[in-house]
């Protein structure tokens, strides 16, 4: 082997130029690796090259050459190598070379130890690491921390004696790296370490725990940014570990953290650390932060750490404490119980949003933001006074305080829009305000990026607030704003120009019928830029355009959208093919809302559709090209230095190799290196891969299938068989966005074929109860049987608590629609039933802290994220009621102590939500509710008495069903007098209006179901008087039906509140909103009004309010 050539080739390896680093190493692949002698000339040239870079790299290879030709080296060879290869490491100068070298003496040591050779290197290693040259400690702690890595438990029963070691070295009096090295070396112990096996391994590293947090202090007093950032990361490791290594001190490591993230005389670099470090920690150990109660602490130093934040923080900006705060309360709000962050934060706000210091306004204003999303519930709860807050900043004189309340507008939008929506009398002129300001001064050249901010954030919080305007009202604003943004299509930067066509879009579709006037004139100033692909900026709008253009063809329909649908539909199948994942996606997007806007009219375009959203979802998933092209396997898993660059190459088992490069230069910082090869270190994989573009990418693609199959219905069919194996695909993919596309398309696809066969006469409708009273389908019986499999399988282990939120939703949605059959399978009820139960216990695994098995107190609060999660669970049961009918009131048994023991909780939400499931379930299970009449009774009458308006709402219409479904008819009456004392001021309550509605809802199912046991003469002029309702429009089928019902037994207390009746008949059969009334109950309400005309005709025309003309009776 010519070793001259070899070395030339490695240096080739490291030139400022591609195709020579391209040729070099192909033929380092082709004409060396393979050859064992390769190995010994990189181990020679590590050991003796002159070059760095040179000794660095051949390092590298080594380490990947080693599992292949270590055991074809002589014997008398392999001495020599240890001992030359040990000392150059000891002796070596520059640190990356130093590691480069030690993970090749690791990955050597991996097979020898096995095969009982090289057995002084323990001894060895100790040695140096108490020698007394600094240099020689630092490189033997940093082999055993490779070793560590590489070997894992081969040091079990060692473990005593490098705990003695490491104690020494974690107070190394001279060397940092060395104290750091120790800290990397003791995080790979602690994955190894089992506590509840090995008590005292447990305690020696409890024990050492304060020094390793010395360390870090060290790094951070000594400004050394470096090792700074190992020894944050070795914290940040420890978080996935078993619990107990940290409990001793985990309050006192939180204080830590939150010391050093306040202490402005730090760097902002150690600060951003420390509050990620919490940001984690809230994540992964959210429970025990939970019973440690510290999240009040951390949301006030959040706050207050806000205020020093200089501008709102642009995508390429580096992370600031400041940015990180923010983040850290929004993961806060979502993870923790209202009372410990949003609470806490809402005190203490008013010396913040009243300051006279802007930055101090400002941080109020974003951090309120940061929160809405973790608590929007309780934050809706606090509108009242938060709204006057945000409308007088929006008028503040600081041009960033305005920005600011814009963003908390929007944020607040986002996930209240309805609750926000009600304030627009007030909230719309103050947005069109601050645009039009900032319109004319950017005119005016005054202050222009920041003008240009205030247009974009303006325009941003008109298109969150439209989400949740009702159309009348929407109406309103049409002619003001659509010429304003219209205008702002034609401004020279294209982010204004994105952000007002997103915003015209959600206004079109707020106010569908009133955009038509400016429907023709939008469609023309935006249709160019449909095609535009010239530049990133270029791209990005036509995403922005595509997504406005679904809104659209909601707001004026099939038939105004009609002649811009085929131009549409050519742009954006050339749109797929762009090197733009916004544009992709948007695309498919658009393609969703087209199919339901056009449902089986859409089917010429199926084929092509399919095929785009198809070739999606078979891409490969790790598409970034390594520099060095397909020669470079060999080098996966290393650091090395290219082109003058300094390179890290990950791998992927499953998917060829990605190559990321740093922005240091060569002779830099080290780069700490993961041993993705190593069988053991998953975790590390995890960790590195994240979400690559292309998941998210599949995950929309994966939607827009599901919304096919819904909207096309039967025209779909010929697709079925693929886009389920499709799914089928993705149920265990490491994405939870993934996993949940999949098993909403399974479920979506059995509840599409389902009402295909029964519309399509296969079938008839389905029947509540098993045995099955209608079978379906051999092909939805296949189907039902693989979704069903799929989703238990996914159901039971899975970690990501929004995915359970969705497999709860699809499961309780499809039980309702398509009823019994998917229970029919051998144990699915049991197993289902398990699972909820588990939900609701919170011991499900999506619902336990990472690495931790304690039994921690004072968890009974749940933040909103988690309560989803056990409220979703509960409608899973309402789905099984409502499937197995009667019969379900064996199954009823297991849920009703968990139910009704939350029923009391202090949690108002918790108390209404299983008010209203009870509800839910006793209307599936009618007469077989009635065993259980007494235990119902009893908890439905105590919570017509709660303090929250919303649980005893739900307590009225509970009481209502049970009336009405239960046929233990004398405990029913016996207790009519209670119920009607506790009704009565609550049909009074004039600010609440659902708790009026469910209370009229109530009384008129108690009179339906034992007329005789209301005194009628006293409760329907109470009734009639207080029509129409207000809120509840569901609960117009029980007022109207039992109204009909009197009249038709000719009820002389009914007809006696005929002239008060009249004209709420002509407001529910004409007044807004259509839908107050269902088909069923409009067509009874409108015999009623005929019927009362042929009898009362006179009365009928003095009192209907113009009834007789509006239904054309003469």
């Amino acid at each position: 082997m010519d070793e001259q050539e070899f070395v030339q080739l490695l240096e080739s390896v490291l030139a400022p130029d591609t195709e020579r680093v391209k040729a070099a190493t192909a033929t380092l692949r082709k004409k060396f690796y393979s050859e064992p002698a390769s190995l010994l000339l990189l181990l020679k040239i590590v050991t003796s090259h002159d070059s760095g870079p040179v000794r660095q790299l051949a390092a590298v290879e080594a380490r990947t050459l080693v599992a292949k030709h270590w055991e074809s080296v002589p014997a008398e060879q392999k001495q020599r190598i240890r001992t030359a290869l040990l000392q150059a490491s000891l002796s070596e100068q520059i640190a990356l070379v130093r590691h480069s070298a030690a993970r090749v003496i690791s990955a050597i040591a991996k097979i020898d130890l096995d095969d009982g050779e090289w057995t002084e290197l323990p001894g060895i290693l100790q040695a140096a690491a108490t020698s007394a040259d600094a240099a020689q400690r630092e490189v033997g702690v940093y082999i055993l921390f490779t070793l560590l890595e590489i070997l894992g438990d081969g040091f079990v029963e060692k473990l005593a004696d490098l705990f003695t070691l490491f104690s020494k070295t974690i107070r190394d009096p001279d060397s940092a790296q060395v104290r750091v090295n120790t800290m990397l070396a003791l995080s790979k112990i602690a994955m190894l370490l089992d506590p509840d096996e090995d008590p005292p391994s447990l305690a020696a590293f409890q024990a050492l725990f304060p020094h390793m947090v010395a360390v870090l202090k060290g790094a951070i007093d000594a400004s050394d940014e470096d090792r700074t950032t190992q020894a944050f990361e070795v914290f940040q490791s420890l978080l996935g570990c078993d619990s107990q290594l940290m409990a001793a001190h985990f309050k006192d490591l939180i204080h830590f953290m939150v010391e050093v993230a306040a202490s402005r005389n730090l760097s902002d670099d150690a600060r951003a650390q420390a509050l990620s470090f919490l940001m984690q920690t809230v994540k992964y150990r959210k429970m025990k932060v939970q019973a440690l109660r510290v999240g009040e602490q951390l949301t006030l130093k959040c706050l207050e750490i806000a205020t020093e934040l200089d501008e709102l923080k642009n995508e390429d900006e580096d992370v600031t404490p400041a940015a990180t705060a923010l983040g850290l309360l929004d993961t806060m709000a979502q993870s923790l119980p209202p009372s410990q962050v949003v609470v806490p934060l809402l005190h203490a706000l008013p010396p913040y949003v009243n300051s006279p210091e802007p930055d101090r306004r400002r941080a109020g204003l974003l951090a309120l933001g940061m929160c809405v999303e973790g608590a929007p519930d309780f934050i809706a709860t606090q509108l009242k006074e938060i709204f006057p807050v945000v409308f007088r900043l929006l008028q503040d004189p600081e041009i960033r305080v305005r920005q600011a309340a814009l963003h908390a507008v929007a944020r607040l939008a986002d996930d209240i829009a309805d609750d926000v929506g009600k304030e627009h009398a007030k909230l719309v002129p103050a947005l069109v305000t601050n645009l039009d300001s900032a319109t004319d001064q950017v005119q005016s050249k005054i202050d222009g990026e920041r003008q240009l901010d205030i247009i974009k954030a303006s325009c941003g919080a008109i298109d969150s607030v439209f989400e949740g305007i009702e159309q009348t009202d929407a109406a309103m604003y049409i002619a003001e704003l659509a010429p304003r943004l219209r205008r702002l299509f034609d401004h020279p930067d294209f982010k204004v120009k994105a952000a007002a066509v997103s915003a015209l879009g959600t206004v079109a579709l707020a106010s569908k019928e009133a955009f038509m006037p400016y429907f023709e004139d939008t469609m023309h100033a935006i249709s160019g830029y449909l095609t535009m692909k010239e530049s990133e900026e270029e791209l990005d709008l036509r995403g922005h355009v595509c997504d406005a253009l679904s809104s659209m063809s909601q707001a004026v329909g099939a038939v105004a959208f009609q002649p811009f649908v085929g131009p549409l539909m050519q742009a954006t199948e050339e749109a797929i093919h762009l090197d733009h994942p916004r544009v992709r996606e948007t695309s498919y997007i658009l393609w969703s809302t087209l199919s339901k806007v056009y449902r089986q009219e859409f089917t010429p375009y199926l084929d092509g559709v399919v095929k785009g959203l198809t070739q999606c979802l078979q891409q490969e998933e790790s598409e970034l090209e390594v520099e060095l092209g397909e020669e470079a396997q060999d080098l996966l898993g290393s650091e090395i230095v290219v082109a003058g660059k300094k390179i890290k190459v990950s791998s992927a088992r499953d998917g060829p190799a990605t190559l990321s490069q740093a922005e240091d230069e060569a002779d830099g910082n080290d780069v700490e290196i993961v041993d993705l090869d190593d069988d053991d270190d998953d975790d590390a994989w995890d960790e590195l891969t994240g979400v690559s573009a292309v998941a998210l990418e599949k995950e929309i693609a994966l939607e827009v299938l599901g919304d096919l199959l819904s909207h096309c219905g039967d025209k779909f069919l010929p697709y079925y068989e693929p886009t389920v194996a499709q799914a089928m695909g993705f149920v265990d993919h490491a994405f939870e966005g993934l996993r949940k596309a999949a098993i909403g398309v399974l479920w979506r696809a059995y509840a599409t074929l389902w009402s295909v066969c029964e519309e399509g006469g296969q079938m008839e409708k389905w029947k509540p109860g098993l045995p099955l009273h209608v079978p379906p389908t051999a092909d939805l019986t296949k189907l039902g049987h693989v979704a069903m499999t799929a989703t238990l399988a996914l159901w039971k282990d899975e970690v990501d608590s929004g995915t359970v939120v969705d497999i709860n939703r699809n499961v309780s949605a499809a039980l309702k629609m398509c009823g019994p059959a998917i229970l029919n399978d051998e144990g699915v009820v049991n197993q289902i039933s398990e699972l909820v139960i588990s939900l609701i216990r919170k011991q499900h695994p999506c619902q336990q802290d990472v690495g931790d098995d304690e039994d921690l107190e004072g968890l009974d609060e749940s933040s909103e994220y988690d309560w989803l999660v056990i409220e979703t669970a509960m409608d899973v049961i309402v789905g099984m009621a409502t499937a197995l009918g009667p019969t379900f009131g064996e199954l009823w048994k297991k849920f009703e102590k968990l139910l009704l023991k939350i029923a009391g909780n202090s949690e108002a939400m918790e108390r209404s939500t299983s008010v209203g499931v009870t509800a839910e379930i006793v209307v599936a299970m009618k007469e077989g509710v009635t065993p259980y009449t007494t235990s119902l009774l009893k908890i439905f009458l105590h919570r017509l008495s709660d303090e929250d308006a919303e649980t005893k709402s739900n307590a009225a219409y509970a009481t209502g069903v049970l009336c009405e479904q239960s046929t233990a008819t004398a405990e029913i009456t016996k207790a009519y007098p209670t119920i009607l004392t506790k009704l009565e001021p609550m049909l009074h309550v004039t600010d609440q209006a659902r708790m009026m509605d469910n209370s009229m809802g109530c009384v008129s199912r108690m009179i339906v179901a034992h007329p005789d046991a209301v005194p009628l003469a006293d409760v329907l002029p109470v009734v009639a008087g207080l029509l129409p309702l207000r809120e509840d429009w569901e609960e117009n089928d029980a007022v109207w039906g039992m109204i009909v019902t009197l009249y038709q037994s000719n009820s002389p207390a009914m007809r006696s509140q005929t002239a008060t009746l009249l004209p709420k008949i002509k407001h529910v059969l004409f007044a807004p909103p259509k839908e107050q009334l269902s088909d069923e109950t409009r067509e009874k309400v409108v015999e009623l009004a005929k019927y009362l005309f042929v009898h009362q005709p006179d009365l009928v025309r003095q009192a209907g309010d113009g009834l007789v003309e509006a239904l054309g009776l003469e």
